[in-house]
C-alpha cells in the first residue's frame, strides 16, 4: 500500500478523534450545568442577575488563567496524562456542588467550585490541538478540528435536554451529582483507551505512514516532546506567539467567538425562560436545537475547508472563506429582537448556531499554524483569549439585562462581537502558515538557571 491511499491506510485516529470529542463534549456541559440550574439556583440562594453573571464568568477567569501554564504542561508531561488528571479532578468538582445547599455559605462556596472547575478543565483544549496535530496529516485535519469543536454543540444537543430533565422531576442539585458522576466513568476510558500514535497498539503500520508522511507531528503525541521549550525558554516562546500578527489576530477573533458561545452556554436558558417564557423543561429541549444545528454546521465546515484546500491549494482561503461564511450567518442573532413569535426566534437561533459552527476553525487554525515545538502552549493562550470573552460577557450580560429589564442589548453585544471576528481574520491575521520560533538567546538561559534551579 502507499502513502496515497486513505481508505486502507486504517482508522485508528478516527477513534482517537471520537474519544477526544466526547471529552471536549463534557467539558462543555459540565460549564453549562450551572447554566441550566441557574434558575432554581439564583431562586433557592436569592441571587440578582449580576451577582449571577459573576458565577457564570468565575469559571472563565480560573480558565484563562490556568491556559498559558496548562499549555506548558501538556507539552513537558504531554496529552494523555495530562487529561486524565484534568477529568479526573473536574468531574470531582462538579460532583460537589451537588452539595452546597448544606453548608452555611452555599454562594461563597459556589463560586469557589466553578474558579477550581476552571482550573481543572485548563488542559484539555491545547491537549486535544496537540492529539490533533500528531494524528492527523494537513489535508485531513480540517474535519479533525471541525469534528473535534461540534463537541461543544454536542453537548449542548446532549446534555442541557438531559439536565433539564434532572432539574424538572429531581432538583437541580441531581445535575451536578450525574454530570460528575459521568465524568469520573469517562476517565476511567480514557486512560484505558487512549495512546500517541508510535505507541498505539492497535494502529497500523501503514496508518502510521500515511499520516506522517502526509504532515501529522506524530512524534508529539503523548511523552514530552524533545524539542519542547525548557522552562528557561518558555517566555521567550511566548513573547514570541505574542508578537506575531498572524497568531494575534487569530487570538482576538477567538475572544470575540467566543463572546457567541459564552452566551449559549451561561445565558442562553435564562434568555428562553425569562424573555420567551418557556418552562426549563421545555428551556432544555429547545436549547438543544440550535446545538444540533451548529453540530452541523461545525461537521460540514471541516469537509468544504478540506475540499477548499485540494481545489485551491490556498490553506488562507480554505480556512478563512468558511469562517466569513460562518459568522457572518451568526451574526442574524440580533435579528431576534424584532420578533415576538417563539418560533421564528427558535429557527433564527439555530441559522445562527449553524453559522457559528460554519466559521468555528480556530482549532484548525491553531493545527496549522502553531510552532510544532509548541502547539500545546500555542493552544493555550489561544484558549486563553476565548476565556477573555467568557470572562466580560456574562457580566456584561448581568448588567445588560439589569439595567435595560431585557435581553435585546445581550444581543447586539454577542452579534458584534461575531462581526469583529471575521474583520480581525481578513485585516490582522495574513497568510496562514506554520509560525517557526526562534532559538531563546543561550545567554539568557544561563543567567537564569540559577534562581530557577533555587526555586524548583
Amino acid at each position: 500500500m502507499t502513502p496515497s491511499e486513505p481508505g486502507r491506510a486504517g482508522y485508528q485516529r478516527f477513534i482517537v478523534l471520537a474519544l477526544i470529542t466526547i471529552v471536549l463534549a463534557l467539558s462543555t456541559g459540565d460549564r453549562a450545568t450551572l447554566s441550566v440550574a441557574g434558575p432554581g439556583i439564583a431562586r433557592d440562594l436569592g441571587i440578582t442577575p449580576v451577582n449571577m453573571g459573576w458565577l457564570f464568568s468565575a469559571f472563565s477567569w480560573s480558565y484563562f488563567l490556568s491556559q498559558v501554564p496548562s499549555g506548558w504542561l501538556v507539552d513537558r508531561t504531554g496529552a494523555k496524562a495530562a487529561i486524565l488528571v484534568s477529568l479526573a479532578g473536574w468531574s470531582t468538582t462538579v460532583f460537589l456542588v451537588s452539595g452546597i445547599g448544606w453548608i452555611a455559605f452555599p454562594v461563597v462556596t459556589l463560586f469557589i467550585l466553578r474558579l477550581v472547575l476552571g482550573l481543572l478543565e485548563g488542559p484539555v483544549a491545547p491537549a486535544s490541538a496537540r492529539i490533533i496535530a500528531a494524528w492527523f496529516p494537513s489535508d485531513e485535519r480540517g474535519v479533525a478540528g471541525a469534528i473535534f469543536n461540534s463537541a461543544q454543540y454536542l453537548a449542548l444537543a446532549v446534555f442541557t435536554p438531559l439536565m433539564g430533565a434532572l432539574y424538572h422531576y429531581f432538583g437541580w442539585e441531581s445535575i451536578f451529582s450525574v454530570m460528575g458522576g459521568l465524568g469520573l466513568v469517562l476517565a476511567i476510558v480514557w486512560s484505558l483507551t487512549y495512546f500517541a500514535p508510535s505507541q498505539h497498539p492497535r494502529v497500523s503500520q501503514s496508518e502510521l505512514d500515511y499520516i506522517r508522511s502526509r504532515g501529522a507531528l506524530t512524534d508529539v503525541g503523548a511523552k514530552p516532546a524533545p524539542d519542547a521549550p525548557p522552562p528557561l525558554a518558555t517566555r521567550h516562546a511566548i513573547k514570541q506567539i505574542l508578537t506575531n500578527r498572524m497568531l494575534v489576530g487569530i487570538f482576538l477573533a477567538q475572544y470575540c467567538i467566543a463572546s457567541l458561545s459564552t452566551f449559549f452556554i451561561s445565558w442562553f436558558p435564562s434568555y428562553l425562560v425569562e424573555a420567551r417564557h418557556f418552562s426549563m423543561l421545555q428551556a432544555g429541549f429547545v436549547a438543544s436545537l440550535p446545538a444540533i444545528f451548529g453540530c452541523i454546521g461545525g461537521v460540514t465546515t471541516g469537509f468544504f475547508s478540506d475540499w477548499l484546500l485540494r481545489r485551491t491549494g490556498s490553506l488562507s482561503l480554505a480556512r478563512k472563506i468558511p469562517i466569513t461564511l460562518g459568522l457572518g450567518l451568526s451574526a442574524s442573532i440580533i435579528l431576534c429582537n424584532y420578533t415576538e413569535t417563539n418560533y421564528i426566534v427558535v429557527a433564527i437561533m439555530c441559522a445562527a448556531f449553524f453559522g457559528k459552527g460554519f466559521g468555528a476553525l480556530g482549532w484548525t487554525v491553531v493545527a496549522d499554524t502553531a510552532p510544532k515545538e509548541a502547539i500545546g502552549l500555542t493552544g493555550g493562550l489561544f484558549n486563553a483569549s476565548g476565556s477573555v470573552g467568557g470572562i466580560i460577557t456574562p457580566v456584561a450580560i448581568g448588567y445588560i439585562i439589569q439595567g435595560t429589564g431585557s435581553f435585546h442589548g445581550a444581543l447586539v453585544y454577542v452579534g458584534l462581537h461575531v462581526i469583529c471576528a471575521v474583520v480581525s481574520y481578513w485585516l490582522l491575521v495574513g497568510p496562514i502558515e506554520r509560525f517557526t520560533l526562534s532559538p531563546a538567546p543561550v545567554e539568557t538561559d544561563v543567567r537564569k538557571a540559577a534562581p530557577l534551579a533555587d526555586v524548583g
